[in-house]
């Protein structure tokens, strides 16, 4: 299926993410880092043609917090959407991730280090459901958007729009602060 273009940013740093704990559905502000990586988002936007691009934001306070630097000086309104939050992780959130009982099979490692322990938090949403929350989001799309989310979010959004399996999920690139442009099933990392 053919997706419309999209520029896809993950929040920046927040509080929890340099205390390396687990937010899920919780929720802890940008550090200075992440407002600042937040202001660099804004400044590789500026470099592209946003007209006619609507702005669609997860609806966790983080990622609320990026678009309002990042996004709202490019695009005159941006609404949130619950289908862009983060992947649950049940018990697990507000815990450290080192802390965590992990199992050598949890352990896809990624560009990013592991991601495949998502898949077994105690109580979580599990990237099966993860899938087709955004599969109904991007069916959904009816013109070019900025989407502002996540970093599991983000890495399932662009498998599902390049056409590329689950198991690529974790080979993903990611990170903080990144934007990620994607058009008939490409993407090219700004920078």
């Amino acid at each position: 299926m053919a997706f419309p273009e999209l520029y896809i940013l993950r929040h920046g740093e927040t509080y929890w993410n340099a205390e390396n704990r687990m937010q899920g559905g919780l929720n802890s502000p940008l550090t200075q880092t992440g407002k600042t990586q937040a202001a660099r988002q804004a400044a590789l936007l500026s470099g592209c043609d946003l007209q006619g691009f609507s702005a669609i934001c997860s609806p966790q306070g983080r990622a609320i917090e990026t678009a309002g630097i990042a996004v709202a000086c490019h695009v005159p309104m941006i609404r949130t959407d619950d289908r862009l939050r983060e992947i649950g992780v049940g018990t697990w959130q507000g815990r450290i991730r080192d802390g965590l009982m992990l199992t050598a099979r949890d352990h896809d490692d990624g560009p990013d280090g592991p991601i495949g322990f998502y898949e077994h938090a105690p109580g979580g949403e599990g990237f099966a459901a993860l899938e087709l929350r955004c599969r109904d989001f991007l069916d959904g799309l009816t013109g070019p958007a900025v989407l502002i989310t996540h970093g599991i979010t983000s890495r399932m959004l662009r498998t599902i729009v390049m056409g590329l399996g689950r198991p690529e999920l974790g080979k993903l690139p990611g990170g903080q602060g990144n934007v990620f442009h994607l058009k008939d099933g490409v993407q090219k990392q700004l920078s």
